[in-house]
C-alpha cells in the first residue's frame, strides 16, 4: 500500500498535474490539501477515468481537502466534530484491508500567519482539538494514518538555515505537533535515513526552490501497527519543477499492507 500527501494549492489549476502524477505514481491513496474550490466543482470523473474514486470537502477560494483512493471509503467525517469551524480542513475515511480497517485522516492545518496574531491563537486551538479528535479515533481504530500539510516543521533540520521568522517553527507550535505524535504516531519520513536539507515546501519568491530554501511541513504520521511494516518514505521533488507548480510537493510512504479491492 502506498499513500501520498500533496498540498496542490488549487486543484482547478493543477488537476492535470495531479492526474499525470497519479498515472506515473499509482498510489493507493493521495491526500490533497488546498483544493480552493466548492464541492460541486470537484472533478470526480477525471479521477474515475484513471481508476480512482474520492471523498472531499471543498471551499471556495481557500482550504479544502480530499482523499483520492483506489477503493471507496466509509464512515466519512468532514471537519473535526469537536471544533466548530467554517474552514474545510479535515476529512477522514475508513478502508477495508486484510489486516482490518485502516483509518485515513487528511488535514490542512492552519498556517498561523504570525505568532502575535489571532490566526496563531486559532492555530493552537485547532491543534488542541485535533489532538482530542485523534484520541477518539485511535481508541476506535488500531490502524491510523494522519497525513497532510501540518504547517509545522518539527525540528531545526527540517528548516533551511536562511528561514526568517518564528511562524511554523515556534516552540508552542512544535509542542502541539509533538502532542499529536505522542498519542502513538510516528513520522514515517524519519523512520529512515534521509538526505540533509530535505524539504516539502519552498516559497515562490526569491528562487526558494532553486536555492532549496524550504521547510518540511508535509507529514505522514502512522500508528504503531504500521510503523514496523513501513518500508520507505520519500519526498518527490519532480512536481515542483513543473511549469506553474504548487509551492508544495508530494510526500510518499510505502507500507506493506494489503487493501481489499
Amino acid at each position: 500500500m502506498m499513500i501520498a500527501t500533496w498540498n496542490v494549492n488549487s486543484l482547478k489549476i493543477r488537476l492535470p498535474q495531479v492526474i499525470d502524477w497519479l498515472k506515473e505514481n499509482p498510489v493507493d491513496f493521495l491526500c490533497l490539501q488546498e483544493l480552493k474550490q466548492d464541492n460541486e466543482f470537484f472533478d470526480l470523473a477525471a479521477f474515475e477515468e484513471i481508476g480512482y474514486t474520492a471523498c472531499w470537502s471543498g471551499q471556495k477560494t481557500y482550504n479544502g481537502v480530499a482523499i483520492i483512493s483506489r477503493t471507496k471509503g466509509k464512515d466519512v467525517v468532514r471537519n473535526n466534530p469537536l471544533f466548530e469551524d467554517a474552514q474545510q480542513r479535515l476529512i477522514a475515511s475508513t478502508y477495508d484491508s486484510e489486516q482490518g480497517p485502516i483509518r485515513v485522516i487528511n488535514v490542512y492545518c492552519p498556517n498561523g500567519s504570525a505568532v502575535d496574531s489571532d490566526k496563531y491563537v486559532y492555530k493552537l486551538a485547532w491543534y488542541k482539538e485535533l489532538t482530542n479528535f485523534l484520541k477518539s479515533e485511535m481508541s476506535t481504530y488500531q490502524h491510523v494514518i494522519l497525513t497532510g500539510d501540518f504547517n509545522i516543521a518539527p525540528e531545526d533540520r527540517d528548516v533551511h538555515e536562511g528561514y526568517k521568522g518564528d511562524i511554523l517553527i515556534s516552540p508552542p507550535e512544535r509542542k502541539a505537533l509533538q502532542e499529536l505524535i505522542d498519542l502513538g504516531l510516528h513520522d514515517a519520513f524519519r523512520l529512515f535515513e534521509q538526505e540533509e536539507k530535505s524539504f516539502s515546501w519552498w516559497d515562490y519568491r526569491m528562487m526558494g526552490f532553486r536555492r532549496n530554501a524550504g521547510l518540511r511541513i508535509d507529514h505522514i504520521l502512522i500508528s504503531d501497527s504500521l510503523k514496523q511494516i513501513c518500508e520507505a518514505c520519500w519526498i518527490d521533488k519532480e512536481p515542483r519543477r513543473l511549469e506553474r507548480p504548487s509551492d508544495h510537493t508530494p510526500v510518499v510512504a510505502d507500507i506493506k499492507w494489503d487493501l481489499i479491492t
